[in-house]
């Protein structure tokens, strides 16, 4: 027996089973759905105090957070009146059962069953405004990556944000070692691991319309937020500068002096290999390239307003 003809045979059994007294199903009636006996009442709200009996731990470490401060002590909206129960769901069937999982209760744990986005959508009940807007559909979204990887709800783990790790970086770092532990360490590189600037300087990690969860538009809004002197426009511009400055230099650190891709000369040659000058690289003790290599003659690299710097040499 296929599966499909298993299917009708057993729901033709559960509706006769469900039929009146003196019913057949041949009698032109519709059987009823099949239902479950639930031996437990529905789930209902109880308030904190309960929850604190077996979790006093917990609330005690929760009232040091700034949600718990605002939650327990002076809440603001109807969700937060409800306390844990606020976030967790109604505890009534948790109480009854003793503990554990139960239907409609949410423990916000790596191994909880609950959906990633439903267990998001708790979140963004008081957080869906601001620098989240955007988070629906956003790569970390479509990642299923959970509001609580990334922040501590429950005990205070950094100075600002109740991040899961002290600081940004290395919260950052659980999924994206290779690119911020090693990069930021870099001989030239962001000031992040001195906390002079962390990578919501240029990301937002909530989500953004732009590549890269980058807060402006482009690589180069971005970059102009610091950098404003190179912004332009200029009457003569670099073709790779305008295009992304990410051409050029690697945001993330370098071993390379100002965070180039690559080390001078043989950045300006990856594209002027035969332009004007030898089409053979140049080597480091190279008359033409002691020093600053090409920049000895090109000093207005990133674009020129000179009615002479056409080749960027004033």
């Amino acid at each position: 027996m296929n599966t499909s003809a298993l299917t009708f045979v057993l729901w033709v059994f559960a509706g006769t089973a469900l039929l009146p007294s003196g019913v057949r199903a041949g009698d032109g009636i519709a059987p009823g759905p099949l239902s479950v006996p639930d031996t437990l009442a529905p789930a209902e709200y109880v308030g904190s105090e309960l929850c604190s009996g077996c979790h006093a731990a917990q609330r005690a470490r929760f009232t040091t957070t700034e949600m718990g401060k605002v939650i327990l002590e002076a809440p603001r909206t109807a969700v937060e009146q409800l306390g844990c129960e606020g976030c967790h769901g109604p505890g009534s069937r948790h109480i009854q059962q003793g503990g554990g999982r139960t239907e409609g209760f949410r423990s916000f744990k790596r191994d909880d069953p609950t959906p990633v986005p439903e267990r998001n959508a708790v979140c963004l009940q008081c957080h869906e405004g601001g620098l989240r807007m955007d988070w629906a559909g956003s790569q970390h979204d479509m990642r299923n990556v959970a509001c609580t990887n990334c922040h501590s709800v429950m005990s205070p783990a950094s100075e600002h944000g109740q991040l899961a790790k002290p600081t940004m970086m290395e919260t950052c770092a659980q999924c994206h070692p290779s690119q911020v532990r090693r990069q930021q360490m870099s001989l030239a590189r962001m000031p992040v691991a001195e906390e002079k600037m962390t990578c919501t300087n240029c990301h937002n990690p909530h989500g953004t319309p732009n590549e890269k969860l980058l807060r402006e538009p482009t690589v180069n809004e971005t970059c102009y937020g610091c950098h404003a002197e190179k912004r332009g426009p200029y009457l003569w511009e670099h073709a790779p500068v305008v295009e992304s400055c990410a051409n050029c230099h690697d945001p993330h650190g370098s071993r390379n002096d100002k965070m180039l891709v690559r080390p001078r000369p043989r950045l300006c040659q990856g594209c002027h290999v035969a332009s004007r000058h030898p089409s053979t690289s140049y080597t480091q003790t190279a008359a033409q390239v002691i020093n600053r290599q090409c920049q000895n003659c090109h000093v207005a690299i990133h674009g020129s307003n000179h009615p002479a710097g056409n080749r960027f040499t004033r």
